[in-house]
């Protein structure tokens, strides 16, 4: 933490977070809902009065920026480090929820933009990001992935679909593939986020969708933050020359949850 707060110089502060969508899309067939429960037409009298709203969200779709709790994964009856998959019930978990991390999460940054390496606007669905790739990138932008960072790969997901236009990213993106698990560990990184889901579509991992979740979640109790935006943040790591910053992310305290919306900011 003291290390990561050394990372601040100019006080700059940037949002990793794309906006909640609260339209049906071809990711997003069950969106966001915004309600609003007080407006001003309501009662346009005098005096006080407020605007008052509501959200209902699905909170591990295809589109929202969210954090996964490591009792998100359940692989062979089991969730991170043996606790019974059995305690995870229709009235929500009992263990190891996003209570885990109610004090929030700081640390060092770092964003690898594959990308930026490739020459590319983005990494085509489909298309994946091998730890060797990982650390061809570390040495392109000069910055090296240490113990207890939060580890940010860019494959351009959120970039591709503002241009492009959403598409069924549950059946093709881009992503890790499930290799880059053993640069997670080696590092020992504390948290790996991206701007899509961290694993590929279609999985490169014969019978298990999703490797990287496994591994990352299951296996090295590693928190995940799925579908980020880093198009905000790339042009000021760029002009700055440098891809490392203090990072904060703060979950909602929801009790038995299984994850939680984040806005993640970058402290540069």
């Amino acid at each position: 933490m003291l290390a990561a707060a050394a990372e601040v110089r100019t006080g700059r502060t940037v949002t990793l977070a794309a906006p909640v969508e609260t339209r049906s899309g071809p990711d997003n067939p069950d969106p966001c809902r915004h309600e609003m429960t007080a407006w001003a037409e309501q009662d346009p009298g005098p005096g006080l009065h407020f605007a008052r709203d509501r959200f209902a969200m699905n909170v591990h779709g295809d589109a929202d920026s969210h954090l996964d709790a490591l009792c998100h994964v359940i692989y062979d009856a089991s969730l991170h480090g043996g606790v019974p998959g059995a305690t995870v019930t229709e009235g929500g978990a009992e263990e190891l929820t996003v209570e885990a991390v109610r004090d929030g999460i700081a640390g060092r940054g770092v964003l690898l933009d594959i990308p930026g390496l490739r020459g590319v606007p983005w990494l085509e669905p489909g298309d994946h990001v091998t730890a060797a790739e990982l650390a061809a990138a570390e040495e392109a932008q000069g910055v090296r992935v240490r113990e207890g960072d939060i580890l940010l790969v860019r494959v351009g997901h959120r970039r591709r679909r503002d241009e492009l236009g959403p598409w069924a990213a549950s059946e093709a993106r881009a992503g890790l593939h499930p290799d880059a698990a053993e640069f997670v560990a080696e590092r020992r990184v504390a948290v790996l986020g991206s701007d899509g889901n961290s694993d590929v579509a279609p999985s490169l991992a014969e019978g298990v969708a999703y490797p990287v979740h496994v591994l990352a979640v299951h296996a090295l109790g590693v928190h995940l933050l799925d579908y980020l935006q880093f198009e905000d943040l790339v042009p000021v790591c760029e002009r700055e020359g440098r891809w490392s910053f203090l990072c904060v992310i703060a979950p909602l305290r929801l009790p038995r949850a299984t994850g939680s919306p984040v806005n993640p900011i970058a402290i540069l």
